[in-house]
């Protein structure tokens, strides 16, 4: 699986943190999420927690779905 990437995060003065996916926004985090996220992000691949958070990660069944006979070019 390839790893993640073109995430990024904006720290905003009131405490929000606003994660982007290649320049559009993906989530907006407040509160004590944003700084349960933060932790995180500051101890481990940043691109990896992002993704996660996001919910723009692989699943693993992108291979099967191609092959499904309503995704096939005809």
């Amino acid at each position: 699986m390839p790893r993640p990437f073109g995430f990024s995060y904006e720290r905003r003065g009131d405490g929000t943190v606003v994660i982007t996916h290649r320049g559009r926004a993906a989530a907006t985090l407040r509160g004590a999420r944003a700084e349960k996220f933060l932790a995180e992000a500051e101890q481990g691949d940043a691109q990896l927690v992002m993704a996660r958070w996001t919910g723009a990660y692989k699943f693993g069944n992108e291979r099967v779905a191609r092959e499904h006979s309503r995704n096939r070019r005809r």
